[in-house]
């Protein structure tokens, strides 16, 4: 573990999936806003174009399919942690068919595939949070997530060991029992916003700390925090369309460091 600690936010690899013009009508969702189609398309460019051009990762771009609403928030067909691949069966069973596309990709790129065989179980990666250390997961570890779709609708990682939580009381009260289970000490980095709490931190060769985050538009308040983080290269990144289907940043990519075949 103390490896997977030293290259905590290292990644060469995103894989990501284009948004289906049925996201508008047809995504599940927990509210009724309606979606700018074109918007939350432009959106997601801009979010690849900042993955593949200004951060210099090998983006796998998945065409979009129609039949599947939520293909683009690709983060829960799948888990990965160095060369290992956890194709997950998400809880929506009108999402389980996602996983197939991402199943493919990743073996294209040698990772070691590992399956859910148990038709009683379900798992979404976006309730699987990652520390470098250890792995919190609403569904095993028993984190409650009373409110919001997923664990990390309001906590993600800002940094090695440092844990980005929203202030509501829902999210502090998640935050205090993965402290009161993990036997290592994380610092907080407590945003007014729960849905700005997820960001996306990685650790470039060529960047150093990089830190994608939600916009001023979005989240003034939020914004204001992340500013405080004076070692990372801050980015910020549009997700309010996204968002009115309970998407957020992490959503829409799996990141992979991928070690060069000798």
């Amino acid at each position: 573990m103390a490896g997977l600690m030293a290259g905590f936010g290292n990644f060469t690899h995103a894989v990501v999936r284009a948004v289906p013009t049925s996201l508008a009508k047809e995504a599940l969702r927990t509210n009724k806003l309606d979606v700018d189609l074109l918007k939350a398309q432009r959106e997601h460019e801009l979010y690849v174009e900042v993955l593949k051009h200004k951060l210099g990762l090998e983006v796998i771009e998945l065409p979009a399919d129609e039949s599947m609403p939520d293909c683009v928030f690709v983060e829960d067909a799948a888990v990965v942690c160095g060369d290992t691949a956890l194709i997950t069966r998400p809880g929506a069973e009108s999402r389980r068919k996602e996983t197939e596309a991402m199943k493919k990709v990743l073996s294209d790129l040698n990772l070691n595939i590992v399956e859910m065989t148990d038709e009683s179980a379900t798992l979404d990666g976006g309730d699987v949070l990652f520390t470098g250390r250890e792995f919190f997961d609403y569904a095993v570890s028993t984190v409650p997530v009373t409110d919001g779709l997923h664990l990390k609708s309001f906590c993600s990682m800002a940094g090695p060991g440092l844990i980005a939580i929203g202030s509501s009381e829902h999210a502090q009260k998640a935050l205090k029992i993965m402290q009161q289970m993990s036997d290592h000490r994380y610092d907080k980095l407590t945003v007014p916003d729960d849905i700005a709490a997820n960001c996306i931190y990685m650790n470039l060769p060529s960047k150093g700390h990089v830190l994608l985050h939600c916009t001023p538009e979005e989240f003034p308040e939020s914004v204001k925090v992340f500013e405080k983080l004076k070692d990372h290269m801050l980015i910020p990144v549009s997700n309010m369309e996204k968002a009115k289907v309970d998407g957020a940043l992490t959503c829409c990519s799996v990141l992979i460091n991928k070690k060069t075949d000798v």
